[in-house]
């Protein structure tokens, strides 16, 4: 009977360990069974393609491009408008006669217009006409169009930038979730061998009922957490796609991305690059110019304008070059005006008045500006030190756990251990590697967020 007894206590120790080795190869991340093979169909895509496929498709993005867009056209408009303009004019005129004659400055007797404001009772007018009109408002205007599409140009940025951070957040955060699927799909299977373990065990009489209890509890809420990791997963697949594909039920996959560098630039050489590159600064400087040229352009109502005119063409009461008597129709004539502003009831004064607290306001906006980028780039920069610090610190949590782990097995296969151990021991494990999980997808997108401020992105 003892005999007996002792060959079922080895069979069931030689049983035990076969089972440990498999879950410890199991913990230590080694290649489990190969994933199905993607459909040909659905593209692989790198950071760069989705960020390229996010411009392309982003509505606030393709706003800002169209506003950009326009206010270069502006500035265009602007810079015409101070130039000399040409048109073509033709006319025809037919005034009801007055039943006497005269000469109406052309030679040989006509017939006299009824109105006394016309020359003759037909008139044939073929002009080209240049304008050109001078003035500081003018060339103010002009000033202030240049920097508004400076300012837009940087919102145009501003926004590509932002959308940069969006797509990089997603496409890690997919990364991230599948790692996390990933560990909840090993500590499922723990779990479960776990279970067989306890079961197999209970059948020796070396346990009792209370520990396969408590794994089949452990496997259940595993199964559960697994469940919730696959829905997190999808669901953060649908929002990547929501950015990337105008539906976002594509199927694709992403090329794991997962070298992250070692060590960043020092911050002297970030806070050169964000100085240099930062739209939302140079948004606010553009801001202010246009403001500078504001006032400019209220300050030129104090001013009198320029106006000048050139006329080439005929204007007589025959469409000709020559009229009777070989008089000659063709010629030119040329005006120069100007024009001094004497009294608007103050309207000009208060224009300027305007225009100087829009300059004050915009003043503020570049200073408060400043203060945020050196607090956002100071706040970027320490985060993406710190996350990255804390991947190695979190990388070794998970070997210690995993190592805890196996030897709580070994420890409640020889009769040293509770279940609650091992049952705790397999949380710590999938804490930790969803810890390390979070810690990689943080790291990760610090540095994007400082690349992006940097204009690396």
């Amino acid at each position: 009977m003892l005999r007996t007894c002792v060959f079922r206590r080895l069979a069931a120790l030689i049983g035990c360990s076969a089972l440990l080795c498999a879950c410890s190869i199991a913990a230590q991340g080694l290649p489990q069974a190969p994933a199905p093979t993607p459909a040909n169909s659905a593209p692989n895509l790198t950071l760069d393609q989705a960020i390229a496929a996010a411009l392309a498709n982003d509505p606030a993005y393709a706003t800002a491009a169209a506003a950009s867009g326009s206010a270069r056209l502006n500035a265009a408009i602007s810079r015409d408008a101070l130039l000399p303009n040409a048109a073509a004019h033709g006319d025809y005129l037919f005034t009801q006669p007055n039943g006497v004659r005269n000469q109406a400055g052309q030679i040989g007797n006509q017939q006299a217009p009824r109105f006394i404001a016309n020359n003759a009772i037909r008139e044939y007018a073929a002009q080209v006409l240049v304008n050109e009109n001078l003035s500081l408002a003018g060339v103010a205007t002009y000033r202030r169009s240049r920097a508004l599409a400076a300012e837009s140009a940087a919102d145009l940025e501003s926004a590509r930038r932002d959308l940069v951070s969006r797509v990089v957040a997603a496409y890690f955060g997919v990364l991230s979730t599948a790692d996390k699927v990933d560990v909840a799909k090993r500590a499922l299977d723990e779990a479960r061998a776990f279970v067989e373990l306890t079961s197999k065990l209970e059948s020796g009489r070396e346990v009792a009922h209370a520990d396969v209890v408590k794994a089949n509890l452990a496997f259940q809420q595993h199964q559960r957490e697994f469940e919730d990791a696959t829905l997190a997963a999808e669901k953060a697949r649908l929002d990547l796609g929501v950015l990337l594909f105008p539906d976002p039920r594509t199927p694709y996959t992403l090329a794991d991305q997962s070298q992250i560098p070692e060590r960043l630039p020092d911050q002297q050489t970030v806070e050169a690059a964000a100085s240099r590159n930062n739209p939302d600064l140079r948004s606010a400087l553009e801001a202010l110019h246009a403001a500078h040229s504001e006032v400019l352009a209220a300050r030129a109502g104090y001013l009198p304008s320029l106006g000048f005119n050139y006329t080439w063409g005929i204007d007589a009461p025959q469409f000709a070059v020559n009229g009777p008597d070989d008089v000659r129709n063709l010629g030119y004539s040329a005006s120069a005006s100007i024009d001094f502003p004497l009294w608007d009831w103050f309207a000009t004064h208060d224009r300027v008045r305007q225009s100087e607290l829009d300059e004050k306001a915009a003043q503020t906006a570049l200073t408060t500006t400043e203060r945020q980028l050196i607090a956002q780039l100071d706040e970027y920069y320490h985060e993406a030190r710190i996350a990255s610090d804390q991947v190695a610190s979190l990388q070794t949590s998970v070997e210690t756990a995993r190592e805890s782990l196996r030897l709580t097995r070994l420890r409640y296969s020889a009769g040293e251990a509770l279940a609650l151990e091992v049952v705790d021991a397999e949380s710590s494990v999938a804490q930790a590697e969803a810890a390390l999980a979070d810690g990689i997808l943080r790291s990760r997108v610090a540095r994007a967020n400082l690349q992006t401020l940097t204009g690396v992105l």
